[in-house]
């Protein structure tokens, strides 16, 4: 099976069988996605890497890095070490975990399972229903997973929206979750690190060129949103809607009973 990137500078194949997909709501992967991580896996040696003219590598911890796109900024690897042990295990036959998000075409494979829980941010649920608006903290800071990128920005977040279109789902690996703030609000105290990628419809992404942690889009008419995973901290809002669902991957089904529509709510 193949994958790529969403520009397509890192592009792998991978052999079946593919274990079925984790999320991970650790701060790490809430950071480096922009909202939660889905990762399916398979052992190093069923892996392979056709295009690597984008590829870029973070170690996130003494036992881990991460693989990303530096051109787009595409979440798409964890790899961990061979002898690498976790809370939830040994990955077997030392296996690499990719973006299920990067796939081409849909899959068999479904979401089995969610881990570190007790790390997901304040404005979801796992599964389920959102829980309540808890704190409404009247500043946000926010960073990347490195520590190059860090800004602040009046809070609470309020209503934020998951967004299941292709580009959405290929750039974080599962699916963003973002919310609407004025640009000329945001305050940068480090963008050293800071990177854009402009998309097809003209719109930018931002993201983090050390780490690949995903930051904002500015859309091509000027709205600007922040990535609800990257504010450290209770954000003070509360998902509230899914659009381009008619896009959505095929790994994972929608729970939470918000609003669902085909495409631009």
């Amino acid at each position: 099976m193949r994958g790529a990137c969403h520009c397509g500078a890192v592009r792998f194949e991978v052999d079946a069988p593919i274990r079925d997909v984790l999320a991970c709501h650790c701060t790490q992967c809430r950071k480096v996605s922009g909202h939660y991580w889905a990762a399916s896996s398979v052992p190093v040696a069923h892996w392979r890497v056709t295009e690597a003219r984008g590829l870029r590598w973070y170690r996130s911890s003494p036992v881990a890095q991460r693989g990303f796109c530096g051109e787009c900024g595409a979440t798409l690897f964890w790899l961990p070490e061979a002898d690498a042990v976790f809370d939830w295990g040994t990955p077997a036959d030392h296996a690499i975990s990719f973006s299920p998000g990067a796939l081409e075409g849909p899959t068999s494979i479904k979401v089995a399972q969610h881990i570190y829980t007790e790390d997901a941010g304040d404005y979801y649920a796992p599964e389920g229903p959102p829980p309540e608006a808890g704190a409404a903290p009247d500043r946000l800071a926010a960073s990347c997973l490195c520590g190059a990128c860090r800004f602040t920005l009046p809070g609470p977040a309020g209503a934020i929206t998951a967004c299941h279109c292709h580009q959405c789902r290929s750039l974080s690996g599962h699916y963003s979750a973002s919310f609407d703030v004025q640009e000329a609000v945001v305050e940068w105290q480090a963008k050293d690190g800071l990177a854009e990628y402009r998309t097809m419809g003209g719109g930018v992404r931002g993201f983090c060129k050390g780490c690949g942690s995903s930051l904002w889009f500015r859309a091509a008419d000027g709205g600007f949103s922040v990535e609800a995973g990257v504010v450290d901290g209770p954000t003070g809002g509360r998902l509230a809607a899914h659009i381009f669902v008619a896009e959505k991957g095929s790994h994972y089904e929608i729970d939470d009973g918000l609003p669902q529509f085909s495409g631009w709510d």
